[in-house]
């Protein structure tokens, strides 16, 4: 196994025909993994950005809304597998790509998961909740990266990385497109944050003690 494949996320999607077709396509147009990676921050930040307004707008408007939210997310995630796929597969690797390929993840957590905090109009602990689990994610992350640097390798254990966190909010987007055809109040999205949050916790806890029984092994 490469070190390039030891070093990314495991993902069952990136072995997809429809995957590979899309990389393709990206690679002989020579789109440069660095500008996806970018790219996959404009598009969390339509995300966060449709759920800030959502919090503003009456019942109508917010399915449109959490529809656009929910698509921001996944294209996301799309451009994360993409920008991977087109450096390694593609053959467009650049020296600068770690750097790309991490911080423009991080604010793109802080996008969707503090932009989530404010999708509802009458939750005052949402906020709160939302920029928690902003910080929880980029510590997660943070977790993981000072695994690598110590020497530790890689850890992407869960039960709240990324691809976890962001089906999460996939999943309440899309329940809320139905609670506000429906014209409920219900607040779905402090729960899922609560379980982001915790999970968050438990993650990097895992992470942590994987890390240093590596470390202190060798």
């Amino acid at each position: 196994m490469s070190n390039d494949n030891i070093f990314r996320r495991p993902l069952t999607t990136r072995t997809t025909k429809w995957a590979g077709a899309v990389a393709g396509w990206l690679v002989k147009r020579r789109v440069q993994p660095n500008t996806i990676s970018v790219l996959s921050m404009a598009f969390a930040a339509l995300a966060g950005g449709a759920m800030i307004w959502a919090g503003k707008e009456g019942f109508g408007a917010r399915v449109w809304l959490f529809l656009f939210a929910a698509a921001g997310i996944q294209l996301r995630l799309a451009c994360n597998m993409f920008d991977g796929m087109v450096a390694v597969e593609g053959g467009f690797k650049t020296k600068s790509g770690e750097i790309y390929n991490e911080l423009p993840d991080r604010f793109a957590d802080v996008f969707i998961l503090a932009g989530s905090g404010y999708s509802m109009p009458s939750s005052p602990w949402l906020q709160t909740l939302g920029w928690m689990a902003a910080a929880l994610a980029v510590i997660t992350a943070y977790v993981r990266a000072m695994g690598v640097a110590a020497g530790a390798g890689q850890y992407f254990l869960g039960p709240m990385a990324k691809p976890h966190r962001m089906a999460t909010l996939t999943v309440t987007c899309l329940a809320l497109v139905g609670l506000n055809i429906f014209k409920s109040e219900f607040d779905l999205m402090q729960i899922a944050l609560i379980v982001i949050c915790a999970g968050c916790l438990v993650t990097i806890a895992r992470r942590l003690v994987r890390i240093v029984r590596d470390l202190e092994s060798k």
